[in-house]
């Protein structure tokens, strides 16, 4: 890939800070990024395109800390495809949400004692529309903290003048293929903001209520039927009772008529399948407006449909002398009645799942209705063969295939219509003269009869209907726009499992209809953002995050890091604050490291980066290292395995390149070999340079800022090409030298540890190789083993006989000895080991007399018999090299 132009930063501490300040970097960095307009696509005509539409967020307040993992996936997913040379573009936008905003705003308009019908519609309409404005800009300003490369001069929102266009480019020809339609209906019906609600917007929960038994007498007979119901205030709609037609019990009274207790209505006895004659009593009361499967069997034995509440949930003129009451009002006053007349049978408490409404908090009727509906099946038809036939959407992980198969082969038809004024008002004209109906994609003002009294629908469309057409509605269809012919179909959308069956597949069925394409390639699915207890975040429990509360505390980069290297596809996580502390410190000791080395760089420039010259065995190690983590990150990435992408990059920075390369490095660094030196800067240099391209898709503004101060070409870090593996830094033996290298050192550390002798004060060391080959190895990186095991005398040969009074250690290829003489007093070692091995006995009987006690066994919960056996297998261990050592020191 081209660089955009060559640029020369001059490395000097003096112009990077101590310390590294996420505040002053994030705006500064953010703002040069938009300047110099590097997230707009299109401006590389000739390369591949890869294409995110960002599944939109409402406009209903502040981004949640979900929205912040949801976006930092797609960001690196899109900084890591623009490095490696793709024209990408990550689309912005915005939902207008209907009843959610529509919520928000009304809430707001009653606290100052106003209602929606008080202003009028456009009035209110003007209302929102200053409500959306305000939080599109919150969001704007929050995509910005979380350091988001999007391409906002292609932003889109539901409601703008394109997509409204292509909503109603759908609309009608779904129609005029009859395949939207205009029937009654049961609906999700939310009394409080008097509207129909999509199944997603309706949240069950479990509910301490009650079981009424009912008994119904039949016509001019002694006998009866019980039935049982939880919302006994439905029995007023209610137009049969319903039995197994093979239910011996109730053969002879199919057919015949029961008297609806209370208002005295005859109903028929009907036999249908649907009753389970093993379940309670065997019959059941069918009301079908106020029931979705009894409105089913009232369809298939031409039962009346009766309703007995109005929109608000009160009961309406059906309800006889109820009339005018609340529901759960009437639900009291119809159970005390009915025990007055001797017809309650029993009342039974009843745990159960109830819907409420997700956004006024009421409970959700069950409500016949005449609205505007979506007949699926044909176009989930077309679907299910697409993913069958192995044309539709790669899911990853691929199990929620099947949870998008199951929903979409089980599909309802779609109610589409909200009783709501923000949204795309439904695109439909009824004259009041003919009663005519017109769908049109332009307002029409005049009847095919000459009439030119129209109404048109006061409803609006589901927001879902709108969102369902977000890939390409966004890129300018209907239109054939130079986006849709370049960008569409997408490559990757990215969202949360629980809305699969609403808008995943929605997407795809109007993709396939409209575009004749999967509107993307893969979906990844992700979990929950969850509490550090693992409990789902909510504002009633008071555990939600903000993630701009977390960037103000530890910066953007932190966050982005804990999301993303936290996450499994599919899985959820959970927040911890500890963690996003931990990605501080990783992206502090990332600051440190490049800072020593521009403190060593001096005026040192991109172009003098010589790699073809003498490499010391940590220069081969460590250039072997950045190519095999080159290699795998971009395999994990690409495999959308963020957590192992985070682990394979913590490892190489923190401890081969900081922990490592980096010590090794001083020795030529602060020595007087200037060609030694000049090789050293050119390794030091490039590393750093590739290390902070493969952690910028993940950490945009820490990269970018240690990247500028690097000798480096290039205006940006977000342009700068993405790292490649090269064959020629394969060096497996130098591999196979600094592992025997660090095993030594290692091995020497952890022996000065158990014999406290501080690494300031030197040792002898002897080290026997076990083979020719390894002695040359040795010998040639021996002031390695000078420098790292502080040394006064350094022994290497295969002859070397075991001294006395000396630790010994082996590793793999080599033994070593530290003679003990002159280094610690041995006879006070002896006495201090004497009583460490004293206090570990003591532990390890009374440990293991607990556990040999019956009654604590047989009391003690099983966590804590396992704390007290690892306990015991722990000191155990201590206890037994605490024997080794002293057996050694005795020799």
């Amino acid at each position: 890939m081209e660089e955009t132009k060559t640029t020369q930063t001059q490395a000097s501490t003096t112009s990077m800070p101590t310390t590294y300040d996420p505040k002053e970097s994030e705006k500064k960095w953010y703002d040069y990024w938009l300047n110099g307009q590097f997230f707009k696509a299109g401006q590389r005509k000739d390369a591949e395109t890869y294409t995110i539409v960002i599944p939109p967020p409402n406009v209903t307040g502040m981004l949640h800390i979900g929205h912040a993992l949801d976006c930092t996936l797609q960001d690196i997913m899109t900084r890591t495809k623009r490095m490696q040379g793709y024209d990408a573009l990550w689309l912005p936008g915005s939902d207008h949400a209907g009843i959610a905003t529509q919520t928000k705003v009304e809430q707001k308009l009653r606290e100052q004692g106003v209602t929606r019908y008080d202003l009028g519609r456009e009035k209110f309409l003007e209302k929102v529309w200053e409500w959306k404005e305000i939080y599109a800009d919150s969001i704007h300003q929050q995509w910005a903290k979380m350091g988001f490369s999007l391409d906002y001069s292609r932003e889109r929102f539901t409601l703008d003048e394109g997509l409204s266009k292509a909503v109603r480019e759908v609309f009608v020809k779904l129609y005029e293929k009859g395949l939207i339609y205009r029937g009654n209906y049961i609906i999700n019906w939310d009394p409080a903001a008097r509207t129909a609600l999509s199944d997603i917007e309706v949240e069950y929960k479990e509910v301490q209520g009650h079981l009424y038994h009912l008994r119904y007498p039949v016509k001019d007979s002694t006998e009866s039927i019980v039935v049982a119901t939880t919302r006994p205030e439905t029995m007023l709609g209610d137009t049969a009772v319903a039995v197994h037609p093979e239910d011996e019990r109730y053969q002879h009274l199919i057919g015949k008529m029961l008297v609806l207790p209370i208002i005295g209505r005859e109903i028929p006895i009907v036999a249908d399948e649907y009753v389970e004659k093993e379940f309670g009593s065997g019959a059941v009361k069918i009301t079908p407006a106020h029931d979705p499967n009894d409105f089913e069997v009232g369809k298939r034995h031409d039962l009346p449909q009766i309703l007995v509440m109005n929109e608000s949930g009160k009961m309406n003129e059906n309800a006889g002398k109820y009339n005018g009451m609340d529901r759960f009002d009437c639900r009291k006053q119809i159970v005390a009645d009915m025990k007055e007349q001797g017809v309650l049978v029993k009342i039974e408490d009843h745990v159960h799942q109830v819907g409420h409404s997700e956004r006024s908090g009421a409970v959700i009727e069950p409500y016949l209705s005449t609205q505007w509906f979506v007949k699926m099946k044909p176009l989930a038809e077309r679907a299910i063969e697409a993913q069958k036939s192995g044309k539709g959407a790669n899911f990853v992980p691929d199990r929620f295939e099947k949870t998008y198969l199951h929903w979409i082969e089980n599909v309802r038809d779609w109610c589409i219509s909200r009783q709501l004024w923000w949204g795309h008002r439904i695109p439909a004209w009824y004259c009041e003269d003919c009663q005519q109906t017109h769908v049109s994609r332009e307002d029409i003002t005049q009847c095919s009869c000459g009439s030119t009294n129209l109404k048109q629908d006061n409803d609006v469309l589901d927001t879902w209907f709108s969102s369902a057409l977000w890939p390409f509605s966004t890129l300018g269809w209907p239109e054939k726009t130079e986006d849709m012919e370049r960008y569409y179909p997408t490559s990757l959308l990215v969202t949360g499992y629980d809305i699969i069956p609403f808008w995943v597949s929605r997407m795809i069925f109007t993709g396939l209809e409209f575009t004749n394409q999967m509107p993307f390639k893969d979906v990844l699915i992700h979990g929950l953002v969850r509490d550090s207890e693992g409990q789902k975040m909510s504002k009633s429990l008071g555990n939600g995050v903000d993630p701009i509360e977390v960037i103000e505390k530890y910066g953007a980069d932190a966050m982005r890091w804990m999301l993303s290297t936290s996450s499994t596809p599919g899985q959820d996580l959970r927040f911890r604050w500890e963690k996003v502390e931990q990605a501080r410190n990783f992206a502090n000791k990332i600051w440190n490291a490049s800072r020593f080395a521009l403190m060593n760089l001096g005026d040192f420039k991109a172009e003098e980066i010589d790699l073809s010259g003498s490499l010391s065995t940590a220069d081969r190690w460590i250039l072997h290292r950045l190519n095999e983590t080159v290699r795998e990150v971009t395999r994990l990435i690409d495999s959308y395995e963020f957590g192992e992408t985070g682990r394979v990059l913590y490892n190489f920075i923190w401890d081969d390149l900081c922990d490592w390369y980096i010590e090794f490095s001083k020795i030529s660094l602060y020595g007087t070999d200037e060609q030694a030196k000049k090789t050293t800067k050119s390794v030091l240099a490039y590393v750093l340079d590739q290390t902070q391209r493969l952690i910028h898709p993940i950490m945009p503004f820490i990269s970018e800022e240690i990247w500028q101060h690097l000798p480096h070409q290039g205006e940006t870090i977000t342009l700068a090409s993405w790292p490649v593996y090269e064959t020629r830094f394969e060096a497996a033996e130098a591999v196979r030298e600094m592992e025997l290298l660090m095993d030594i050192i290692r091995s020497v550390r952890n022996i000065r540890a158990e014999v406290n002798v501080p690494m300031s004060k030197k040792i002898e060391l002897m080290l026997k190789p076990a083979s020719d080959e390894i002695l040359v190895n040795l010998k040639r990186n021996e002031g390695y083993i000078q420098r790292f095991c502080n040394t006064s005398q350094l022994e290497i040969h295969q002859d070397i006989t075991t001294p006395d009074k000396a630790m010994t250690g082996i590793v793999t290829g080599a033994e070593l000895f530290l003679p003990l003489a002159g280094l610690i007093d041995i006879s006070q070692e002896l006495a201090r080991l004497e009583k460490e091995l004293q206090t570990l006995h003591g532990e390890v009987e009374r440990i293991e007399k607990k556990l040999g006690n019956e009654g604590f066994v047989a009391k003690a919960p099983a966590k804590v018999i396992e704390e007290e056996k690892t306990k015991l297998a722990d000191y155990a261990d201590k206890r037994d090299k605490v024997i080794a050592r002293l057996a050694e020191l005795r020799g």
